[in-house]
């Protein structure tokens, strides 16, 4: 028994290879167009969740400069406590 493959007579038409070279390409094409937009909307929510945390950093951190001026307020007003004990001891 010899089993063999025989493809239909007219298969081998040009026009029936650029209907398949058409189907593989648009196959390509539209996965490669669902991969873009997955990608697309996965950039869209990353740039909604950093609006978010920069919303919430700027509400619930000091900023570096912020900090230090504060804390050179609270510096002087230490110093000029020390000086007031210095001179009441003196005294």
């Amino acid at each position: 028994m010899d089993l063999k493959f025989r493809l239909p007579l007219n298969w081998g038409s040009a026009m029936d290879v650029q209907y398949i070279v058409d189907g593989v390409v648009a196959l390509i094409g539209g996965l490669f167009g669902w991969v873009l937009k997955i990608i697309w909307d996965a950039i869209k929510d990353l740039k909604e969740d950093l609006k978010e945390t920069n919303k919430v950093i700027h509400e619930q951190y000091v900023r570096k400069d912020d900090y230090r001026i504060e804390m050179s307020k609270i510096e002087n007003m230490f110093n000029r406590i020390m000086d007031k004990l210095d001179g009441k001891v003196d005294k």
